[in-house]
């Protein structure tokens, strides 16, 4: 019998990533807001633990003079999660991750992420592994970005990464999870966490990517991009929450021309 006690499970469940706990499923990005303000406020109102920042486009320290994130997000409040955007070769992507570790004290854990073209930003997924290897041989912590080919996935869990992040479609394009049944592969084959990555649109596209089994969902345009990102920043917080819960619960099976009344058909008074 399910009692109220299931429910301190659901609401103390951990993402683990690199055998380290976060409290947040919910991974956001630190690009397209209006300032560091806006930022800070959007970061806080998510309840994110972990924050993605590109290295070729935000300051961390490598501009002197210049105001820097790490002022608006001190390391000491999120763990920071470089990542190589930008980048279109195996060796570009592996040379910033490298600059980022050194801005950040050694600092292990990344994003993998190379393009494969300027006008989809789809993986290239051949200097993906390629980049993934020297990384993984260079004592990184890789969390990749990678399509949704569950070949692929499964050839990156082999080289060492401590995540798979498939998209769910293009970056930027708030399309929302155009293949569900190629996630589900990857997730059933996945001995380390799945988490979606680009595409979520809105708050029910991160719900559903929870309700699938994934076990975190990463966006930045969808929460900066919004007409009121503060506000859409807590409905993700919301969304991957609640789609989580769901995941936990285990939802009723569907049945296809067979109603159930939902109120008890014995026992009734008269």
């Amino acid at each position: 019998m399910n009692t109220a006690a299931d429910l301190p499970a659901a609401v103390d469940d951990r993402l683990v990533i690199a055998g380290r706990p976060y409290r947040s499923r919910l991974l956001v990005g630190t690009g397209k807001y209006r300032d560091f303000a806006e930022t800070r406020a959007a970061i806080d109102a998510s309840g994110a633990d972990i924050v993605t920042v590109a290295i070729r486009r935000t300051n961390i320290g490598q501009n002197a003079g210049e105001p820097s994130l790490v002022d608006a997000l001190p390391p000491s409040e999120f763990t920071y999660l470089p990542n190589s955007a930008g980048c279109y070769n195996a060796e570009d992507a592996v040379r910033t991750l490298r600059l980022a570790r050194e801005l950040l004290d050694g600092h292990k854990l990344c994003k993998l992420e190379v393009l494969g073209d300027a006008t989809s930003l789809y993986p290239d997924v051949r200097e993906t592994l390629k980049a993934a290897e020297t990384l993984v041989a260079d004592g990184f912590d890789v969390m990749v970005y990678t399509s949704d080919d569950p070949i692929v996935a499964r050839e990156l869990e082999a080289i060492g990464c401590v995540a798979i992040m498939p998209l769910a479609s293009l970056i930027g394009s708030g399309m929302g999870i155009l293949n569900p049944w190629n996630l589900k592969l990857i997730l059933e084959q996945s001995r380390v966490p799945v988490l979606v990555d680009a595409g979520v649109g809105t708050a029910s596209d991160a719900a559903v990517a929870m309700e699938l089994g994934c076990a975190g969902v990463l966006m930045n345009t969808a929460i900066a991009a919004a007409q009121k990102p503060v506000l859409m920043a807590h409905a993700m917080k919301l969304a991957v929450e609640a789609g989580r819960a769901a995941w936990l619960a285990g939802r009723m099976p569907r049945k296809l021309y067979s109603a159930t009344p939902s109120s008890p058909t014995t026992g009734r008074i008269g």
